[in-house]
């Protein structure tokens, strides 16, 4: 696409209208401002403006198109700029340095608009004025948009990252975060804190009889009968594999061994989800219980626990020890 306004004015009007800075703008307020304006081909993949460079054009495209990257060149390109669009004007009104790579996607041409135009550009102009006002909200918009998908992108990330995927229980990084703190408030109360470890009885030879596919909606069938066991201020956790962990805040060894018996004998019952006959397949589980003693702390506690039920599933499985 070629500038030059020594044409017809419908002309110099349509070629005007196809940049989005100069849409409306009367050829005769700009025509000496875009004299001194200079041109310039890129090639592909050249970087055009990037964070801690500071930049003093607005760069509009005339052929081609420039890709925007966030954090590094590397990422995947967040837009695309294409024939008409402009990139830079941020940095500038801001006055500060770009807060994006911008790089060319194909060889390109390009209009460069020096700041100091701009503002004479501005004045010029109450056309221009608006559409660069339109541009500046437009990119706040998608900022906003930007940062929006981000934040729940991280929120996303940050539940997966406590969350265990299959049973949707809390996982092992989740009992790092959150057991030590509930620990700590029963020492500090004076109050008893107890854990219970649980583990799937046979769970590799099951797995090995009837397929991972069951394996997983066995204890996908056990994590719901554990949730419906336990207080709301109970800790409950996916360990990792088949094993399960319990933190009860407030509750002694004797009353988590007894709320353990209940659980094991509610999961022995049926680990049925009355979805598929499959798991109906008897399931037991094997328990250990500890409680924290003074001074202690939860690496003891799971040790404690994990112990107890060592014991329990060398004395033959599907029994509760402490």
């Amino acid at each position: 696409m070629s500038l030059s306004l020594a044409t017809n004015s419908d002309y110099k009007r349509s070629l005007l209208d196809s940049l989005e800075l100069f849409r409306g703008v009367l050829p005769d307020d700009v025509h000496e401002l875009l004299q001194r304006c200079d041109r310039r081909d890129v090639a592909e993949g050249e970087l055009l403006l990037s964070p801690g460079a500071k930049n003093e054009h607005v760069f509009i495209v005339l052929s081609g198109s420039l890709n925007i990257h966030v954090g590094s060149p590397e990422t995947p390109a967040l837009a695309t700029m294409n024939v008409g669009a402009c990139v830079g004007e941020m940095s500038i009104i801001e006055d500060r340095d770009p807060s994006a790579f911008v790089i060319s996607a194909e060889k390109s041409h390009l209009l460069l608009i020096h700041q100091s135009v701009l503002w004479e550009m501005v004045d010029a102009s109450h056309e221009f004025a608006k559409n660069l006002l339109v541009v500046l909200s437009e990119r706040v918009r998608s900022h906003n948009r930007v940062i929006a998908d981000s934040f729940g992108e991280l929120k996303k990330f940050e539940r997966h990252a406590t969350t265990d995927a299959l049973t949707g229980l809390a996982n092992r990084h989740a009992l790092e975060e959150t057991f030590p703190a509930a620990i700590d408030r029963c020492i500090e109360k004076n109050i008893p804190v107890s854990m219970m470890m649980i583990d799937v009885d046979n769970f590799k030879q099951f797995n090995d009889m009837f397929g991972h596919v069951a394996g997983d909606r066995a204890l996908s069938a056990v994590s719901k009968i554990l949730r419906t066991q336990f207080r709301p201020r109970d800790l409950l956790v996916r360990y990792g594999g088949d094993e399960f962990a319990v933190l009860l805040p407030g509750a002694t060894k004797y009353q988590t061994f007894v709320i353990a018996e209940r659980i094991r004998v509610a999961v022995s019952g049926s680990t049925g989800d009355g979805s598929d006959s499959l798991i109906q397949i008897p399931v037991t589980i094997s328990m250990g219980v500890a409680e924290l003693t003074t001074p202690g702390t939860l690496d003891a506690l799971i040790r404690d626990a994990d112990a107890a039920l060592y014991r329990a599933k060398h004395a033959g499985r599907n029994i509760v020890f402490d």
